[in-house]
């Protein structure tokens, strides 16, 4: 629909239209995964409608697009933990439906992983801080700096709202378990984008950088690097070269950027001279995945390789910190750490308490997040009347 209002000149018109199921039309246009465009009918006779790159055509000259008017307030409240792009979308989807929407979020400022996840050469501040404005003029509450279960216990936000909605990000790298990841210039990869976030941006000019990690995350990490002035930038990844998560896109913008790709090698020990990084070993991974498809790497220990480095930059898996928030309550967990809730409804075993996003999925791209946030606003419409 929104690309039939792009071909007329209906800019406003097509980004009112997107709004109707995705609160980030702006941000979306910039980093989105466009699954649509796999999904695309095109693609039986060449390629892909450039789905995404005609919303940032859209966006781009549309101007400034008010947002729709809120429906008549219901009385109902509703809480939302964390304030990132599913925390944010059910927000404003809860918000047009005329319910009293709260955001918690425990950093200083909004966006989540679209803030302290992804580097501003790919998602300008400006053009995130403008979008969350525009969902925020609804009337959403903020509360920013506020770390649920120190600053407000759970418990009190349960019995002051009508039903929550938990939507914390994976936010914590899961470590290398390897000799040596303690050393100094072994950084996590959303340690570092979280600085970034923070306006924050490191100097690595005259530095040698090794990026562990074949997903997107290791992409941004890697290219942004280049952007820190390093002198030359490694990406070791256990996927072969055809296999890695990042996709042909991100690889190609990586190996543009003139980032070496090394394919189908994993990390045995960090290399530290005076308590200082100075390199890194691998061996060679034979395969990823058994034959369930489940991950249970294999290795040919015969076959290693050492890259000499000052810094390692890790990004091997996310996973959310849960701390003792739950606790008392009957949600069950995942063996993985995140939630177990209903997959149509989003709620949990305590009806009143929705999850959504990475606490619900584990790590994914920002427009699941954002469908997550959506559909768990219209279950919590239903649920609180």
């Amino acid at each position: 629909g929104y690309l039939v209002l792009i071909k007329y000149g209906r800019y406003a018109d097509a980004v009112r239209l997107i709004r109707k199921d995705n609160p980030f039309p702006s941000a979306c246009a910039y980093i989105c995964e466009h699954p649509c465009e796999a999904r695309c009918r095109r693609n039986m006779i060449d390629d892909a409608v450039n789905i995404r790159g005609l919303k940032r055509y859209a966006v781009d000259n549309a101007g400034y697009v008010p947002q729709p008017d809120c429906a008549e307030p219901t009385g109902k409240k509703v809480a939302v933990i964390g304030g990132g792009p599913s925390g944010l979308s059910a927000a404003y989807y809860l918000a047009l439906m005329g319910h009293k929407v709260t955001v918690y979020e425990k950093r200083a400022k909004l966006g989540g992983m679209l803030r302290y996840g992804i580097p501003n050469y790919r998602l300008p501040r400006e053009v995130l801080d403008a979008e969350i404005a525009s969902m925020l003029a609804l009337g959403i509450d903020v509360h920013v700096n506020v770390n649920v279960g120190d600053d407000v216990t759970f418990d009190e936000l349960r019995q002051q709202n009508d039903a929550l909605y938990i939507a914390l990000g994976a936010h914590t790298d899961k470590k290398t378990g390897i000799e040596g990841e303690d050393a100094e210039g072994v950084i996590s990869a959303v340690e570092m984008l979280r600085e970034i976030g923070d306006d924050y941006m490191p100097d690595f000019r005259n530095k040698d950088i090794v990026v562990i990690g074949g997903g997107n995350i290791g992409a941004d990490v890697a290219r942004t690097a280049v952007r820190c002035g390093a002198e030359s930038v490694d990406l070791y990844c256990l996927e072969a070269y055809d296999d890695m998560p990042m996709g042909e896109e991100d690889r190609s913008e990586c190996e543009r950027d003139g980032i070496t790709v090394h394919a189908g090698w994993g990390q045995t020990e960090i290399v530290v001279e005076d308590g200082k990084c100075a390199g890194i070993r691998f061996r060679k991974c034979t395969r990823v995945k058994n034959d369930e498809g489940r991950f249970a790497p294999e290795f040919d220990d015969s076959v290693s390789e050492q890259a000499e480095c000052t810094t390692v930059l890790y990004c091997i898996g996310q996973k959310v910190d849960w701390r003792e928030l739950l606790t008392g309550t009957a949600v069950e967990f995942n063996p993985n750490g995140t939630v177990k809730a209903d997959p149509v409804t989003y709620q949990t075993a305590e009806k009143d308490i929705s999850v959504g996003g990475d606490a619900y999925t584990g790590q994914k791209f920002a427009i699941d997040a954002i469908a997550a946030g959506k559909e768990a606003a219209v279950s919590i419409h239903r649920f609180v009347h």
